[in-house]
């Protein structure tokens, strides 16, 4: 099975974390290298046998959209934002896909499989059936009926003793659900448990301290037992 070899290039450790989580999911795919900038990008381009790249479209210095223009065109571009304002331009580019951040396994494998499709001889991507039914939602029981819950909408979560308090962008969803059982649902790299009662979308957080996270203008506190891991998980970006 051949395989193709993939370069990461983002300004935000954590977007590079989780699209590496992703790829390493898929068998016939090989990361060549994660980059902070296009500099660091072209070096290895210029060093190693590149078929594809995920790209940060907003990056200082030099843009992914200039990145792309500048570089060989057998090397095939899925763009990654936070903003859909360039998907225009991006898709000029021929782009194989415009991946809005942040991006669930699932979308990611249905962009690497659209690569796949057009220019790879049509191999179907190799996951394993668990890793298959990775989604990018779930379900809660509230108000006498199953309400879906996109992991994107999220702020934070909240416990209430034998309640959860769902902060999401638009609204709040109250579940009777355990906070432990409600953590198992949610994709590791998007989200972080920082208190017994509190998980936080690591996307969402405006500032920290030693004892607090801020997320949706809300000083959240970060307790003892969990401090060490959630400062060290924090220092990598």
């Amino acid at each position: 099975m051949n395989r193709i070899h993939c370069l990461i290039v983002d300004d935000e450790a954590i977007a590079r974390e989780i699209i590496e989580s992703h790829l390493n999911k898929i068998d016939n795919v090989h990361i060549v290298a994660s980059c902070s900038n296009a500099v660091e990008a072209f070096n290895e381009i210029n060093n190693h046998h590149i078929d594809l790249v995920f790209l940060d479209i907003n990056m200082p210095e030099i843009s992914g959209i200039s990145f792309a223009k500048s570089i060989n065109r057998d090397i095939r571009i899925i763009f990654t934002t936070a903003y859909r304002d360039y998907a225009v331009e991006g898709f000029e580019l021929q782009a194989v896909d415009y991946l809005l951040k942040p991006i669930s396994f699932v979308r990611l494998q249905k962009g690497l499989q659209n690569y796949f499709d057009i220019y790879h001889n049509a191999i179907q991507i190799e996951t394993t059936a668990e890793e298959a039914e990775v989604l990018d939602f779930m379900f809660v029981r509230s108000e006498r009926k199953m309400i879906k819950i996109d992991f994107a909408d999220i702020i934070y979560i909240e416990s209430l003793g034998d309640y959860l308090k769902l902060h999401l962008t638009e609204k709040t969803v109250v579940t009777r659900e355990t906070i432990s059982a409600i953590e198992g649902k949610l994709p590791k790299p998007l989200f972080m448990r920082i208190h017994r009662s509190f998980i936080i979308s690591i996307t969402s957080i405006q500032s920290f301290t030693n004892e607090h996270i801020t997320i949706d203008n809300t000083a959240l506190p970060i307790s003892r037992s969990y401090k060490k891991e959630v400062l060290q998980q924090l220092e990598k970006y």
